[in-house]
Parts: C-alpha cells; sequence; structure tokens
C-alpha cells in the first residue's frame, strides 16, 4: 500500500466500491452505515461478499479510542434499557473471536457487569459450562469455559454481543442451548450493526414468544445487503482469479521496503497478578478495577520501548485476545504524541486487493503458533504491511509465545519484514482454580444384565444405567415437541410413548432385515478388524445406548467367531447438550484400561454426537485428572463423513434403526432428569419387560451374525481397503445440514436430522414436517414412505442429496401446528 493510495483512502473513497461495482452488491440503511462498514471477498460456498467493520478493531487498524468508543456507548445504551437496577444484576457474553473485545467494552458500558466470552481453545482446568455450534462454519465448537459456573445461572439479563448481527442463527442458537440449561426472563442482543434481511426481521420476536422471555435487540446502526442475482458464482469467480493469478495484495516475507529486516525485541508489561488476559474465563467488576489501575504504568513501559521519533504505531493484538490489546493501546494513545493504531490478527482468510475502494489492502500469512485444538492452520494480519508504521507492538497470550511465533516463517517474522521495529508484549495466560472434586462414593454399583434388565443375553452387554422401569416417564409426542422447542424442557428428561408397529411396518421390517442382513454382517466385521487393528488387540467395547448397543453386540461376536476373543461390553448414556455420564466414565476407569476403550455407535447424523463425546471426554479430564479415552467413535456407517473407524460411509438401512426398544433388548431411550439422577449416580432407562411378545432383538442380531461365514472373505477385503485408504473425516454431512437449513429456513441444525437411521427416529419420536428423500432412492426408505403415510407427512424427492433420506422436525411446533391426530400440517 502506498502513501498515495492511503490518501486516497483517507480522503473520502469508500471501502467497499471496489466490490460494489464489480458484483453490484449494495448497501442500504443509515447514513453512517458506509462509514462503520466496507466490503471484501472470501471464498465462501453461501456468501462471498464479506462485510468489513471499520470500528472494531479486527481487519482495519483504527483509533483504539475510537474502537473501545463505541463498545462502551453500546453498553450505556443497554443500561439506559434495562434500568440502573436491572442493568446491575446483568451479564455480558461476547462471541469468539470477533466480537471478544467488543463484548468486553459493552459490559465497560453497562458498569460492573462481569464479562464471559465464548472460546475455540479448550483449556486444562476449566470445566465446560455450556457450548453451542456456529450455524454457517463447521469449525471447532464454541465452548463456554467460566472459572465460576454460577456466572451463567443467575436469573439477570443476558447481554449477547457479536460484531454484526446478520440472519440471527448464532444468536439463536447460543440462547436455545443456554436458555435450556439456565432459563431466565430477558436477553439483549447488542451489534454494531443490525444488517437483517426482511425475512429474518421477524425471526427474533417469534423466538422470544416460543421461549417465554423478552429479547431487545440494540445496535449501533442498520440497514440491509442488496445482492443481485448470480452474484455468489460471480464473487467465487472473481476470487479464484485473483488468488490464482496472484493478483492480489499478499505480502511476503521479503516484500518489505528494500527487503530490509526490522528488529525484534521484548518488553515486559508488568502485567498485575490475578487479572486475567480476557474474558474466557470470566471477567469481574474487581478485575476490571486493578486492570484500570494497572494500564498507565503498562503503557509507560511500551513507550519507553518504542525506538525514537516512531510517529505511527500499531498495537497488534492475538485472535481472541482482543480486549487487553485493545486498553493497552488506548492508554498508549494518551500516553505518547504517537499516532497509534490497534487492530488483531484472524484465522479468516479473506482475499487482500490494494484499492483504496477495497476493505482489505494487504495480507500477512503465517502459521499458528498457539496449538490450536483443532490443529495447525494459516492466520492472518490484514492492513498492516506498507500502511506506513514504525513500530508494531504485537501483544500475544504465554499459551501463543511458541516457537512457531518467533520462526523464520512465523508472525513476528513477517512483520518484520514490512516494519522497523517489532515489540513482543506478552500477556500470561489466566489459568483457572482447578475446581475441588466432589466427594464421591467409594464405590459405584456394578452393571445391570439380562435378563433382569433388557432381553439380552447376560455376557452379550453390561448397562451402566439405573433403572428407571417403575418410573412414569412417557408424554404424548407433541406434548414433548412443544416442551423442547419452547426451551421448556430436555429431550432427555421425558420419553416418547413407545411406537407399536402395525402388521404391515413389521412385515417391512423383516423384508428389510432380510435384504440387509449379509450388508450388515460385512459393515460389522469390517469395522472391527479395524478396531483390532487400529485401537486395541483386546478392545472394551463401549456402546452409546441405545443405537449402539445391538451394534456393539454384533462386534462383539464377530471378534468371538473370528478370532476367539470374548470381549467386553458394556452400555452407556450419552446426552446431546449434556455430554457422557461421568460416573460410567468412572466406573469403567476403575475396571479397565481407558486407552482400550472403544465407544461404539450405530451411524452417525451430521455428527452432533461425535463432537458431544469429544466435549465431555475432555471436560472429565479436568474434572478427574483420568487420561487416555479416545473419543473417536466406531460406527457401522459413517454417512455424514465424521469419523475415522467405519464399516461403510454408504448410508444404508439398519434394520435396527426401524423399531424402537423391541430390536433394543427392550430398553428405552435413557434419561437424564435432576429428580431422578443424583450426582453420584448412573442416567437411567426403562426396561419394557410388558413388550416381550413384541421383542424381535435377539432375532435381529442372530439374523446378522448368521452371515458372518458367508461374509469372511468379503471381510478381510473391505477392512483392507478401508485400512490402505485416506479415512480423513471431511464432514462432508454437517456441510449438507448447512445447506439444507438455508434452503428449508430453519434456524436451528439440531431439526435437521440425515440419514435413514435418522429419518427413522424422526417418524418415531417427534413431530416430522418433511421427508427429503434422493431421487431414486429405493427400497431402503418402504419403511419411511409408510410411516409418513401414517402421519402425512410430505416426502419430497431431492436431487443431488448426500445422504438417500433427510427428516425435518416442525420448526415451529406447538400442538396448534398439528391436527387432532398429531399429522403435520405446512407451515
Amino acid at each position: 500500500m502506498t502513501e498515495r493510495a492511503r490518501a486516497e483512502g483517507r480522503a473520502g473513497v469508500w471501502s467497499g466500491s471496489w466490490v460494489a461495482e464489480r458484483l453490484g452488491v449494495e448497501l442500504a440503511g443509515d447514513d453512517s452505515l458506509t462509514g462503520l462498514l466496507g466490503l471484501a471477498l472470501r471464498r465462501n460456498p453461501k456468501r462471498a461478499h464479506l462485510l468489513v467493520s471499520n470500528v472494531l478493531g479486527k481487519h482495519v487498524p483504527q483509533s483504539p479510542s475510537v474502537v473501545h468508543g463505541h463498545g462502551v456507548a453500546l453498553g450505556r445504551r443497554v443500561r439506559d434499557l434495562l434500568g440502573a437496577e436491572t442493568a446491575g444484576h446483568a451479564v455480558v457474553l461476547g462471541y469468539a473471536e470477533t466480537a471478544t473485545g467488543l463484548g468486553h467494552s459493552v459490559a465497560d458500558g453497562l458498569g460492573a457487569a462481569p464479562y464471559l466470552h465464548s472460546t475455540r481453545r479448550p483449556v486444562a482446568g476449566a470445566s465446560r459450562a455450556g457450548g453451542f455450534e456456529e450455524s454457517h462454519s463447521h469449525a471447532t465448537s464454541h465452548l463456554l469455559l467460566p472459572e465460576d459456573p454460577a456466572l451463567l445461572a443467575g436469573d439477570g439479563p443476558l447481554v449477547l454481543v457479536d460484531d454484526e448481527f446478520s440472519t440471527g442463527n448464532t444468536v439463536l442458537n447460543t440462547v436455545r442451548a443456554l436458555h435450556e440449561r439456565y432459563p431466565r426472563k430477558r436477553y439483549v442482543v447488542v451489534a454494531l450493526v443490525d444488517m437483517r434481511s426482511p425475512a429474518d426481521a421477524g425471526r427474533l420476536e417469534d423466538f422470544a414468544r416460543e421461549i417465554g422471555a423478552r429479547v431487545d435487540l440494540v445496535t449501533a446502526a442498520s440497514g440491509t445487503v442488496r445482492l443481485p442475482p448470480g452474484v455468489l458464482e460471480k464473487g467465487q469467480e472473481l476470487v479464484a482469479r485473483y488468488e490464482a493469478g496472484s493478483l492480489g495484495a499478499d505480502a511476503g516475507a521479503g516484500s518489505g521496503a528494500g527487503g530490509a529486516v526490522g528488529r525484534v525485541s521484548r518488553v515486559d508489561l508488568h502485567w498485575p497478578d490475578g487479572v486475567p488476559d480476557g474474558g474466557r474465563h470470566g471477567f469481574t467488576a474487581a478485575h476490571r478495577e486493578r486492570l484500570e489501575n494497572a494500564l498507565p504504568g503498562m503503557a509507560a513501559r511500551i513507550a519507553g520501548a518504542l525506538p525514537a521519533g516512531a510517529r505511527r504505531v500499531l498495537v497488534l493484538g492475538f485472535e481472541e485476545l482482543m480486549y487487553a490489546p485493545l486498553r493497552l493501546a488506548d492508554a498508549l494513545e494518551r500516553t505518547t504524541d504517537a499516532d497509534v493504531r490497534y487492530s488483531t490478527t484472524t484465522r479468516s482468510p479473506v482475499l487482500a486487493v490494494d484499492d483504496p475502494g477495497y476493505a482489505i489492502r494487504t495480507r500477512l500469512v503465517f502459521p499458528a503458533h498457539d496449538d490450536p485444538a483443532d490443529g495447525p492452520g494459516e492466520r492472518y494480519a490484514y492492513n498492516v504491511a506498507g500502511a506506513g508504521f514504525d513500530a508494531v507492538v504485537a501483544v500475544v497470550d504465554s499459551a501463543a509465545d511458541t516457537p512457531a511465533l518467533h520462526a523464520p516463517d512465523g508472525l513476528l517474522g513477517r512483520l518484520a519484514a514490512h516494519v522497523p521495529h517489532v515489540l513482543l508484549a506478552v500477556v500470561p495466560s489466566y489459568v483457572p482454580h482447578a475446581p475441588h472434586a466432589p466427594e464421591r462414593p467409594s464405590m459405584l454399583p456394578e452393571p445391570l444384565r439380562g435378563p433382569d434388565f433388557s432381553s439380552y443375553a447376560s455376557d452379550e452387554v453390561g448397562w451402566l444405567l439405573q433403572d428407571f422401569s417403575n418410573v412414569t416417564l412417557e408424554a404424548p409426542t407433541e406434548e414433548r415437541e412443544e416442551a423442547i422447542q419452547s426451551g421448556g424442557a430436555h429431550y432427555a428428561e421425558s420419553l416418547p410413548v413407545e411406537y407399536q408397529p402395525s402388521e404391515q411396518y413389521q412385515e417391512l421390517f423383516h423384508a428389510a432385515l432380510d435384504a440387509s442382513a449379509a450388508r450388515l454382517a460385512r459393515a460389522v466385521g469390517a469395522v472391527t478388524e479395524i478396531v483390532l487393528a487400529e485401537r486395541s488387540p483386546r478392545p472394551v467395547l463401549v456402546s452409546l445406548a441405545r443405537a449402539g448397543t445391538p451394534v456393539g453386540i454384533l462386534m462383539r461376536r464377530w471378534a468371538q467367531y473370528r478370532h476367539g476373543l470374548d470381549l467386553p461390553h458394556y452400555a452407556v448414556s450419552i446426552v446431546r447438550g449434556r455430554g457422557i455420564d461421568a460416573n460410567a466414565l468412572r466406573w469403567l476407569a476403575a475396571h479397565h484400561d481407558p486407552a482400550d476403550v472403544v465407544f461404539v455407535d450405530g451411524w452417525t447424523g451430521k455428527g452432533a454426537i461425535t463432537r458431544e463425546l469429544a466435549a465431555a471426554l475432555r471436560d472429565f479430564e479436568v474434572s478427574d485428572g483420568v487420561t487416555g479415552f479416545n473419543p473417536e467413535i466406531a460406527v457401522l456407517a459413517d454417512p455424514a463423513s465424521c469419523v475415522r473407524t467405519y464399516g461403510t460411509r454408504d448410508d444404508f438401512l439398519i434394520p435396527s434403526a426401524c423399531l424402537n426398544s423391541t430390536v433394543s433388548g427392550l430398553i428405552s431411550r435413557t434419561v437424564l432428569r435432576a429428580d431422578l439422577v443424583g450426582p453420584h449416580d448412573f442416567h437411567g432407562a426403562k426396561f419394557y419387560r410388558e413388550l416381550a411378545g413384541s421383542d424381535l432383538s435377539p432375532a435381529f442380531l442372530d439374523a446378522v451374525s448368521a452371515h458372518y461365514p458367508d461374509v469372511t472373505d468379503a471381510v478381510h477385503a473391505q477392512a483392507k481397503e478401508l485400512l490402505a485408504a485416506d479415512r480423513t473425516p471431511t464432514w462432508e454431512g454437517w456441510a449438507a445440514v448447512e445447506r439444507i437449513s438455508e434452503v428449508y429456513g430453519i434456524d436451528d441444525v439440531n431439526l435437521v436430522k440425515p440419514g435413514v437411521g435418522e429419518t427413522t427416529r424422526v417418524m418415531l419420536r417427534r413431530v416430522p414436517w418433511k421427508v427429503l428423500a434422493r431421487a431414486g432412492a429405493g427400497a431402503d426408505l418402504d419403511h419411511v414412505r409408510l410411516l409418513a403415510e401414517q402421519r402425512g407427512v410430505p416426502v419430497e424427492e431431492v436431487d443431488d442429496l448426500p445422504y438417500t433420506c433427510v427428516g425435518l422436525i416442525h420448526p415451529k411446533y406447538t400442538r396448534g401446528a398439528t391436527g387432532a391426530d398429531g399429522k403435520a400440517v405446512a407451515l
């Protein structure tokens, strides 16, 4: 970026004009909108354009007083909205990574409100108090890791802060997840800009009515983005052309002034002991007071380390670490006569074009240097190279002060190629106090076994559950659906009334079993061979109850038939949003080597349970100090492409998905309810002894294992091929669910259930809205079509569907949304 280009930018050229002229994109709304936002391009399957904030301090270097001032002003508006007394009970939650500093600034403006931001960095010593998925991303989930879980458990207002409010999906997903665990009466959503389309404008009000809470919105400006037809394809082509032709403005390591290399040195901040580096684990009013008192001294130390005559200085933060460098920059701005600017690095890839009408002028690329949970990758610093800075103060936390930071191609080296002086300031990463381990009974009960609990033989599976057979837990499907979607109940707190199959449906089950038993046997054999080859020669099979249990038994039978192994097999409960049964893990750790444990499930839908298990095991390591459990699930079928250990990735009918308890040992799905499950108890389930006359569980197992001798050679070939293949998860299923959610206007991805097995569950247990069937799908869907006919659910054929079918739960369900017979009606 030349001095002339910078002057052109200051002279009034809108930093969105380059994109607007080439793609026809328009910003319509408040007069201040173009001052707040520019435009850039990125490679994205949904949206090629990117709104770039001029006052957030992420991509565009800005005066720190301007950045902090915008957040504080929004916080004061929230305080005025709530009133002083109510505001005194508020908690502020910011979003990682972009809005961590903005959320903290809003908390400053609100007053004494404690602050917490979500994080994508798992932290040893911090238990997860919640988490949620970002609806447009299959990157690492957002985690909530407060040092004090009570921070989220109060009944005061929760203020959620993001940089941009566009579709509202992320906010709705967050509120839904948190309201399920910590219900409250009032939420306030804060953003710099409200960019919702007219179609999205009413969703916030509708959602508030559904959960029975008040939800307000506070923004600095509002408007919409007008997109002409074909803009996505045109934008993608433009990005591809610029990247392929090296027309973008990437700044290489040696492209500084004359190829000069700047000087890198450290400055000791004397960061106050015990003050967190940000809001990852919570930031209280007491922390705020101590930081304010320490800021002038830290700014003076930075000023003293700057080169004499430095006129233009950038304080550069690091990804989620936005607030500490912002406040340091703000204090430095008041301490020195230099022109101080502030921005941060980011993990978001954006095309750079050196044009005054484009928001991202230059891009520095460097490898991640904080050992991220989702593995290595590129990171970026925008609008730094060629911006005329005499010095850059790079502020990182101690977890990111690694050899990769100091490597020749690392961030410091990239900065030094373009800036004469680089100062490194390291803020100590806050380590939360380890929670006191709760007192536990010295012994947990032994596993339940058949025939006293389940119709399976006693040696086939041990259930790490408690027996709720004498407790009434069933509720009508429509009543459960309304309670679940309104946030008034969790799905694991009750049970659906068991579906009693008609004679016609039972005939379909037997026909499906006859047709697929050999195919199932091949998949069982293949996944078992992979487990034995890669995981452990004597694995401990632990099924995720209840869909995983028949598969675990079949894998145990294969190991016995083919290798003479008598493998231990247990079934445990895992609940979406609540994690795996920690007491079951404690029992397993006390009786087996955790490294030998292989978790087993039937199939993958979109991969939610895969993520749930990984997060729960991380929490368990922190709470109990037990390591060695491997979160990699072994499944019969992996149509979602989210695990490495599977028998097949085909989406086909697994007959055990056709029925409920009568193909799963007469055991209900698991139950987790506070009045029934104490801190030292296993989760629970019911044994439906009264359904013994309809039980098909042993028949299903015998029909599949009877084919073992016939498929031995095929299993050997299939396992050999899989072991040699690249089985890296692509998360194709999650991407498909996002596309379907977008097309059908469903803001909660949990209402989209992909695959034959998950669609069947929707038809049996939930209130279905539609079934999407891949064009040409045959007998695998006969039972789904029959159930759809019985419940009055339309079946739509869809081209290019990666699954055989997808079940959509009614996205706006109340009992008034269906007829008296529970059949779905159109929205």
